[in-house]
Parts: C-alpha cells; structure tokens; sequence
C-alpha cells in the first residue's frame, strides 16, 4: 500500500504555522484538567473516596499541588470539596470525565487494532487522547468500527 505524501511546503504561512501552535498550547493547558476530573470520577466510580492523598498518589505528584489544583478545579466549577468527606464532581466535571473516559476509549482501541501491545496502547493512549481532534478522533472510530482490527490481521507481519 503506498503512502499518500504530503504536499505541503514544510513552513506554512504565519498564520496557518501559528494555528497548529495555539491548539496544541490549549491541548496541554487542557490536559492535567481532564486527567483530575476523570481521576476523580474513577475513584467515585469504584467506591472510593477522592480524597487529596488518593489522588496525590495515583497521579505522582505533591498534596500541595493536588491543592492548587482542586482549587483551580473548583474555581471553574468542575468540582466541589466537603471537609472530611472527599472531593466530588459537579456535572459539569463529570461530563468533562466521561467526555474524556470516551475520548481514551476510542485511541486505546485504536492503538490495539494496529497492534501496539495493551501496556503501550493504555500508556500511550493516556498521552494522545488529550492531543487528538474531534475530525481525527471520528475517523479513528469509523476504521475501528469498519474492522480495523480484522484489516490489520490480514497484512504480513513485517
């Protein structure tokens, strides 16, 4: 099967150079957000508390910087916190959660259709999910459903 190449000139007028940019810079702002609330809504999901030292530990990071950051969180109205008692998701963090749980789905289970092993596709899935757009994201879910998987049983192994 032969490659489609590109025919773009490799330095792209300013505007269209600083598109690519902008996007990605708002990808990564957008990125620890999602990791919190999607956390948080594993925990909840699962039972348990989400509790600063739970999330501290899991993420790898600092209590304080779990601080700074439910504070954040709480300032935009994804999350709630009650003494004692944990932190808690408002609809508007849960529906950013699942947005994203969806979102991790569908590379993940990309990545396994191409044959990445399931270690790989789970640890590189968490990275690419928060990078992938919305055109992008539709056609990896349309290959998937149109048997991706079964397609790239087919090819030889190389």
């Amino acid at each position: 099967m032969e490659r489609k190449k590109s025919r773009q000139k490799a330095l792209l007028d300013m505007a269209t150079h600083s598109e690519g940019f902008r996007a990605n810079r708002a990808a990564r702002q957008k990125v620890l957000v999602e990791d919190y609330v999607e956390l948080i809504s594993d925990l909840l999901s699962e039972g348990q508390e989400a509790r600063q030292v739970d999330i501290a530990g899991r993420l790898g990071v600092s209590q304080p910087t779990v601080a700074k950051m439910l504070a954040r969180l709480s300032a935009e109205g994804l999350v709630t916190q009650k003494p004692y008692r944990g932190v808690f998701l408002t609809d508007a963090g849960q529906a950013m959660a699942n947005k994203a749980r969806h979102r991790h789905g569908i590379v993940e289970a990309f990545l396994l259709a191409l044959g990445i092993s399931e270690e790989n596709a789970r640890i590189d899935a968490e990275g690419i999910e928060h990078y992938v757009g919305e055109e992008t994201l539709t056609v990896f879910e349309k290959a998937l459903n149109k048997g991706l998987a079964n397609f790239m049983k087919t090819l030889p192994e190389t």
